[in-house]
């Protein structure tokens, strides 16, 4: 139960409860009085977070997190890792809060913006360049789906959420604009229109200054999306007056849809007119974050708490950039580790730059499996900072594999497997009880690993003859293992074999003993505990391998 880990969450040190505590922090100072948050937070702190909000009025409405959308291209790693890591601090603040108070995750998509560039990849590219500037949900369908391409993109990012499970609301800009919801607020502005143009303007060039303005209207005559100045504003009619290349001057009320802001007011308007209290973004916003809060203030909002994520990198270390393709797709990802193991990923360091490439998939996987090991015996004040609390919203599977990504990686290698049919078999006499039913994670992990291993594994495999003390010490472990029952499958009993051997034949340090069985008998520089290993492959099968290996015919 979540309202017994109140105690818990308010020591937590891992990044999602210290976000949950600023943004609990955030909401009690932006709604009550100082008399009445000290009275709140005591209450909250005691875990009766019910009663706080049964005495504050002003308490009861759901606390709102939100994550942004630019449907001009498909959902991507930023997109899961924004609504992944924002899940995270949600879900801290219910255990914070004991489950009591509600909250609402916003998925807002950007399709009012007009397409100003066609995508690289899509089919029908001249129907896009014929319809550039035209909002995202007006450019027609390339892919002939869906009444727009907005709306198609908007569909897949839909698929893409709900895949994952994630709970959210998904709200549209062009259908927001158009229903009044952001009318009081885009009045707001146009009446405090000066002031937003003081914030904004000293952040622009010369050339940029003199034309620009927070508000762009619709064509009535193109439809186009425009940025052209605002010559006259009527507060009291609620209108702009511009010049329309295609119209000539015109006037239109900034509500109902007619218009819509430049992203940085848009953000703020937003954030004012939806009463946003949460919102993460990348390092490289952390600009347009703090002039989007000013022109929130302006508007008689408040900016919402969050913190600005680092990016990822490339193998090279360089920004990953959609445009140069250097960084991983979701596809990708997907296509050799499971879903878990990018929200692993995701969880750790988010302030800190890390590689995002093929390599980091297995250590990933394993991670996860491993933590999921882990919160099986942990203390309570342990299992709440274990990753895998966050990622499965204090249910963490009791079990996950029973074997490692990395064994079967080089399981597939030696025994040269090429189905799953194949592995299954092998693990027939480890695990005689597994089957795909029973054990579906070490299912699908046996279908990333086929792929890894041919992609990756396979191309740069390099096995080498051993040393002549290495392949003394080879046949020692062969005729060891030979004295072993036939049907050993403890992977304890063959691993110790393996250390006495290694400190028979005084390797120093031991681990240069373990190098050479991955070096010489697996053809890499890593691999997995060797016992567990052989024990899955099969007794008299990893005799063989060991034996051949001594001999050098694995490197010939």
């Amino acid at each position: 139960m979540l309202t017994d880990l109140v105690p818990l969450a308010r020591e937590a040190k891992s990044w999602p409860f210290e976000q949950a505590r600023a943004l609990l922090d955030h909401v009690l100072n932006k709604r009550l009085s100082d008399a009445d948050r000290v009275a709140a937070k005591l209450l909250i702190d005691a875990g009766k977070a019910d009663q706080a909000l049964a005495t504050f009025e002003a308490l009861n409405r759901p606390v709102v997190l939100e994550t942004g959308y630019g449907p001009s291209g498909l959902p991507h790693m930023g997109t899961f890792g924004e609504v992944a890591r924002t899940t995270m601090v949600r879900n801290a603040f219910r255990a914070l809060t004991g489950d009591h108070w509600p909250t609402r995750l916003i998925a807002f998509s950007d399709d009012m913006d007009g397409l100003r560039k066609v995508p690289e990849g899509v089919p029908n590219p001249e129907m896009l360049r014929e319809d550039l500037h035209l909002p995202l949900t007006q450019v027609r369908d390339p892919f002939g789906t869906h009444d727009s391409f907005g709306a198609h993109n908007n569909a897949r990012l839909r698929a893409f959420l709900d895949g994952f499970g994630f709970d959210y609301a998904f709200m549209s800009s062009t259908e927001t604009y158009a229903s009044g919801r952001f009318d009081a607020t885009l009045l707001r502005l146009l009446e405090r229109f000066d002031a937003v143009q003081a914030i904004m303007l000293p952040t622009l060039g010369p050339e940029r200054r003199e034309t620009y303005s927070p508000f762009l209207p619709i064509s009535p005559v193109t439809g186009h999306v425009l940025q052209v100045p605002t010559l006259e504003r009527n507060v009291a009619k609620g209108t702009i007056v511009f010049d329309d290349p295609a119209g000539g001057r015109t006037e239109l009320p900034v509500t109902g849809g007619h218009v819509k802001l430049q992203w940085k007011p848009d953000w703020a308007m937003r954030w004012t007119a939806l009463d946003v209290d949460y919102e993460m973004s990348g390092k490289d916003l952390i600009e347009s974050v703090r002039e989007s809060g000013k022109i929130c203030r302006a508007l008689g909002g408040v900016p919402p708490e969050g913190f600005n994520f680092e990016l990822f990198l490339d193998i090279e270390g360089k920004k990953i950039s959609k445009s140069k393709g250097n960084g991983l797709t979701m596809d990708e990802w997907l296509r050799y580790g499971t879903p878990e193991s990018l929200s692993w990923y995701m969880f750790q360091s988010p302030k800190s730059a890390k590689s995002l490439h093929f390599n980091v998939i297995p250590r990933a996987i394993d991670d996860y499996l491993g933590a999921i090991e882990a919160y099986r015996t942990q203390e309570p004040a342990k299992r709440i900072d274990n990753a895998v609390w966050s990622i499965h919203a204090g249910a963490p599977p009791e079990v996950a594999s029973p074997v490692s990504f990395a064994l079967l990686l080089n399981l597939v290698g030696v025994a040269n497997a090429s189905n799953k049919d194949q592995l299954w078999a092998y693990m027939a006499r480890y695990l005689p009880e597994a089957t795909p039913a029973n054990e579906p994670v070490l299912d699908q992990l046996m279908d990333r690993a086929l792929n890894y291993y041919e992609d990756f594994v396979k191309p740069t495999k390099a096995y080498r003859a051993p040393t002549e003390a290495e392949a003394a010490a080879l046949m020692d472990l062969a005729g060891r293992l030979k004295a072993l029952p036939a049907d050993t499958t403890d992977g304890e009993t063959i691993q110790n074999e393996v250390y006495a051997v290694g400190k028979a034949h005084a390797f120093e340090p031991l681990r240069a003993w373990f190098g050479a069985l991955y070096e010489v008998l697996l053809g890499a520089s890593q691999g997995p505990r060797f016992g567990s290993f052989a024990a899955i492959y099969g007794l008299s099968q990893t005799i063989e391998l060991v034996e051949a290996g001594a001999r050098g015919e694995l490197a010939s």
